[in-house]
């Protein structure tokens, strides 16, 4: 991506903006009249919510409630492609801490944050907008990304030294979830009736990606136009958002719907990737998503992305193509897959539903 240099426009820092108190947002973060929010619309109100899924008897000797667990993960793939985890074995004491350190960050001198700044070559660091299109409409969101797999890319000294504890926190919390995800992958695999590495293996064994990117959404004097993310499928593996539980945002479509995802305590929000539902061959379901913002309450998640290695071709499992279900996609490897998403910027599903091979 080295022709990726710099941004096309000089970078606004939303939260600079927040805190200017304005009235009115800048055109820049006005939207089309057809992805604007509509509380009549996104049934935030009414009792829909994404699967909330108890893993504690996933590991245990009861044979009836593994299996229970594991048909509940198999519906919410297919059907949803969200669900909540309770009980995933991360202690709820480091995701506090993860997501108040990144909250810390936030608030910290701008000039700190800003010896951070990213540019579109990587993306690492702390950023204030998606894709190189000039002129885009941009979304009321700032962030930071950061790698933390393969070991290769890892480099700590891109990582926040603000507040102190900061990296040690972030470490820890990346290792336990490489964990929990490798857990759920195995579940995914028996659930499409493979062996419980093939999923893991077509990522690449041990050598996968991953990532997290932290969103700190701020105030917004007119959350009715705007969106903290704008639609989009995500497009790596498997993303394990912690949300903040005391300020919904996350709206997931389903029927033609958007769900107002009202989070669990202490509890991951999982959502199915581009790359799973390739290599399911669309069995499992990566589902548009999108942030809502909030007048007088800020808010912070962080996402964390489980990625194939950046360069082995990911297209449909062979033990899932068959005469009735042909393969849906050509070989793509996770690297070309991503480029194109970040020239574009975020699409709805346009992305993985444009790969699909002509039928």
């Amino acid at each position: 991506m080295s022709n990726l240099q710099d941004w096309p426009e000089p970078v606004v820092r939303v939260q600079s903006l927040s805190d200017s108190g304005l009235c009115n947002i800048p055109d820049r973060y006005v939207k089309p009249p057809t992805e604007r929010p509509s509380l009549s619309n996104s049934h935030d109100n009414d009792d829909a919510n994404i699967p909330i899924i108890d893993l504690s008897g996933l590991y245990g000797d009861d044979d009836n409630l593994r299996a229970k667990i594991r048909r509940e993960i198999s519906a919410a793939c297919r059907e949803w492609g969200f669900f909540q985890v309770i009980n995933h074995g991360i202690s709820p004491e480091l995701m506090d801490q993860a997501r108040e350190n990144w909250r810390q960050f936030f608030h910290a001198p701008m000039e700190i944050k800003q010896s951070y700044a990213n540019s579109p070559k990587t993306y690492e660091g702390y950023g204030s907008r998606l894709g190189v299109k000039k002129g885009a409409i941009l979304d009321w969101s700032d962030y930071y990304f950061l790698h933390y797999r393969p070991s290769s890319l890892k480099d700590f000294n891109k990582w926040p030294a603000v507040p102190t504890s900061c990296r040690e926190v972030i470490d820890e919390y990346c290792k336990e979830l490489v964990e929990l995800c490798g857990r759920l992958m195995k579940v995914l695999s028996i659930n499409l009736g493979l062996e419980e590495d093939h999923l893991q293996n077509a990522f690449g064994g041990e050598n996968i990606g991953a990532c997290l990117r932290v969103n700190f959404y701020p105030k917004c004097p007119q959350p009715d136009l705007t969106l903290g993310l704008s639609s989009h499928s995500d497009p790596g593996g498997l993303t394990m958002l912690l949300p903040d539980d005391q300020v919904t945002g996350l709206q997931v479509r389903k029927d033609d719907r958007w769900i107002t995802v009202k989070p669990a305590r202490h509890a991951f929000i999982v959502n199915i990737g581009d790359q799973v539902q390739v290599l399911s061959n669309a069995k499992y379901k990566s589902v548009e998503h999108r942030v809502a913002v909030n007048s007088d309450k800020e808010r912070v998640s962080l996402a964390f992305f489980y990625n194939p290695k950046s360069d082995i071709p990911i297209e449909p499992l062979k033990e899932l193509v068959t005469e009735e279900n042909p393969s849906l996609y050509p070989p793509m490897t996770f690297d070309e897959y991503r480029l194109f998403i970040r020239l574009r910027g975020p699409k709805g599903k346009s992305q993985v539903e444009s790969m699909k091979s002509p039928r």
